[in-house]
């Protein structure tokens, strides 16, 4: 349940003043019955019709989407295609932004809402939602790279959080953080001498990018799938 007036300002048509001025007015009704009170609580399961249009609630929508390289994590950008330009028309809605951002040349999961409140549950630095990354660097990876991720790795900004660092192959890892610095990860293997050729997310929380998503691919997000998304343990 939530107040009528936030209701109809959430759906992105009208300022929070216009919609009181018109249910004040009278110009708003609730299953047939006029409504001039902003404060009424209403579950947006109503007919509701504004002005004369009967309103089509828009709940907010996360979605899940596989960013490809060359895209930024922007609403809008003079240069570059941003990642909501890779949204079909059937999920836009006006208020949806990228919850985090990823480099452009970096790929893989990446959320797209138009829910502050749950942007804020996965962002928030007291959260420590856990994010997972495959990397690949020009050198071999090393057990000391190993222990110095897990000890907290000294960075300009200050020292990281210890982080994971598990070595796949001679040349590419896992790394999960639960923190979220400007570059961190290319600045953590570039105070170990290397430089980042390849960054791919693979996880948020619980939640694992779906694999048959191809690159600019987007989908809803299930309720089960946000859940995974809010959690602070890794997926199995």
């Amino acid at each position: 349940m939530e107040r009528l007036d936030k209701l109809l300002a959430s759906q992105g048509m009208l300022s929070r003043r216009e919609v009181k001025e018109l249910i004040t007015k009278g110009r708003v009704t609730i299953d047939g019955t006029v409504e001039k009170h902003p404060e009424r609580k209403v579950t947006g399961e109503e007919q509701i019709v504004v002005a004369g249009e009967l309103l089509r609630v828009q709940h907010p929508l996360p979605l899940m989407l596989h960013k490809p390289q060359g895209v930024v994590s922007a609403a809008r950008d003079a240069r570059d295609k941003t990642v909501l330009e890779l949204v079909p028309p059937e999920y836009r809605r006006k208020e949806l932004f990228p919850a985090g951002r990823l480099d452009k040349d970096t790929t893989g999961l990446m959320i797209l809402t138009d829910d502050g409140a749950l942007a804020h549950e996965i962002l928030a630095p007291k959260k420590h939602v856990p994010k997972r990354y495959r990397v690949t660097i020009d050198i071999p990876m090393t057990e000391e790279m190993v222990h110095r991720f897990a000890e907290g790795i000294e960075l300009k900004d200050g020292r990281c959080r210890p982080a994971e660092l598990t070595i796949e192959s001679e040349d590419t890892g896992v790394v999960t953080l639960r923190e979220g610095r400007y570059h961190q990860i290319k600045r953590m293997f570039g105070c170990c001498g290397a430089a980042v050729t390849g960054l791919h997310r693979l996880s948020m929380g619980a939640l694992r990018l779906d694999d048959t998503l191809a690159p600019g691919e987007c989908r809803p997000l299930s309720e089960e799938e946000i859940s995974l998304l809010r959690q602070q343990h890794l997926p199995e």
